[in-house]
């Protein structure tokens, strides 16, 4: 079957709105440029360059790089394939490659390589999302360290992706309409989710806690936080304002060498999720990802409706939240965040 690689990643064959990179500069700089230009989420950025690099390095030739126009679209198919045959990646990382090749050449170069031709593609049977029982939601939050319960909490209580909740700022959480306004989300998208009521109070509580501490911080001339690209141009000192401060902040850390506070690292909350399971005695291989798959399940479980469930989660299409039909226990009646009956 041959595949055209724009084809191939729902993207148009012709250019159109292109930024021309500097021609003079070095790839990684013309791509980050394009990238900046055509606002890829910092990590879709990151992701895709590291693909680039690692298409180039296949195709190094007597320890000599080789700039990707020399190289044609049965290139492309023989990283592919290698991926799928040697590297034996998931269906989703031999797409991803795709696309940041698609990115690459469509975007950055500005050339159209034609037909990939064919190529092994990854085909394994898909696997069914690992759940957590409500019981066993309950006996992992239960366990975790206090400074992780109410982030876990929230994370389940909300369906968000582990980044988005991280990533969440005060602007975004209502209180009075019981809703949070998740920002470019999966695909750059922004949608919304429910408040748990029963977070309320000590989420309240946690942000004038922070607003205080805050406060401080700003009168002694720091508080700055970091921003979405292009905030700091349109609003200056924005960085500094209590709406766009993170809900859940670092405690010490700082990026870079600005002094700038961050959000909760990742992987602080991912190791606190793993030794909550391991307290709980949890036999199960439980992440914060598995929390978003449990708050879908047992929504579904008391009856609400898949489309509901599927806007919820930010779901492109219905067939991906359908999996989680799979692993019900049984249906039922209510349209409530499940965090309200644990």
């Amino acid at each position: 079957m041959n595949i055209e690689m724009g084809k191939a990643a729902g993207l148009p064959q012709k250019p159109l709105g292109k930024l021309t990179p500097n021609p003079r500069t070095r790839l990684r700089e013309q791509f980050h440029e394009v990238a900046r230009f055509k606002y890829l989420a910092k990590r879709t950025e990151v992701t895709y360059w590291h693909w680039v690099v690692r298409y180039l390095k296949f195709h190094r030739r007597e320890g000599k790089w080789v700039h990707p126009r020399e190289l044609k679209s049965q290139d492309v198919a023989a990283f592919l394939s290698d991926l799928a045959a040697q590297q034996q990646v998931a269906a989703a990382t031999q797409a991803q490659a795709l696309n940041a090749l698609v990115f690459l050449y469509r975007e950055v170069l500005q050339v159209l390589v034609g037909e990939i031709g064919e190529f092994e593609r990854v085909r394994r049977p898909a696997r069914l999302p690992e759940v957590l029982t409500r019981d066993e939601v309950k006996q992992v939050l239960s366990c975790a360290e206090p400074e992780f319960q109410l982030p876990l909490r929230v994370l389940y209580g909300t369906g968000m992706r582990l980044m988005e909740l991280l990533r969440l700022r005060i602007k975004d959480v209502d209180f009075e309409r019981n809703q949070i306004v998740i920002r470019e989300g999966k695909g750059g998208k922004d949608r919304v989710t429910m408040l748990p009521q029963s977070v309320k109070a000590e989420l309240r509580l946690k942000l004038e806690q922070w607003r205080l501490e805050h406060a401080r911080a700003v009168a002694s001339g720091n508080g700055a936080t970091t921003l979405p690209d292009g905030v700091e141009k349109k609003y200056p000192g924005a960085g500094r304002e209590w709406i766009w401060q993170y809900v859940f902040p670092a405690g010490t850390s700082v990026r870079g060498r600005n002094g700038l506070r961050h959000h909760l690292h990742e992987d602080t909350l991912q190791r606190g999720m793993r030794a909550a399971v391991a307290k709980a005695r949890v036999a199960k291989r439980a992440t914060c990802h598995t929390l978003r798959h449990s708050f879908a399940t047992h929504l579904l479980e008391a009856g609400t409706d898949i489309r509901t469930v599927q806007d919820l989660l930010g779901h492109k299409d219905v067939s991906t939240t359908q999996i989680y039909t799979h692993v019900m226990a049984k249906p039922g009646l209510g349209v409530k965040s499940p965090l309200d009956s644990v």
